[in-house]
């Protein structure tokens, strides 16, 4: 599982690292760290929209934890 640390990041840079993970790995499973209500809406919106699935979101510290599958 590929780890993908955007906290402390403002968008897009999230988003665009986000971009550039589901485009490497293709399939497989991605854990993204963000720290924002925005980052974290803009990240699930777009792993939806690249067909992969959010199969979990929980709150880590100040921001959140996003795994994703495909």
């Amino acid at each position: 599982m590929e780890l993908v640390d955007a906290r402390g990041l403002s968008c897009p840079q999230p988003v665009m690292m986000t971009l550039e993970a589901i485009k490497r790995l293709g399939k497989g499973e991605i854990e993204f760290l963000v720290d924002t209500d925005t980052s974290k809406e803009n990240v699930m919106r777009l792993v939806q929209s690249q067909g992969w699935d959010v199969s979990g979101l929980e709150p880590d510290g100040t921001g959140y934890r996003i795994k994703i599958k495909k």
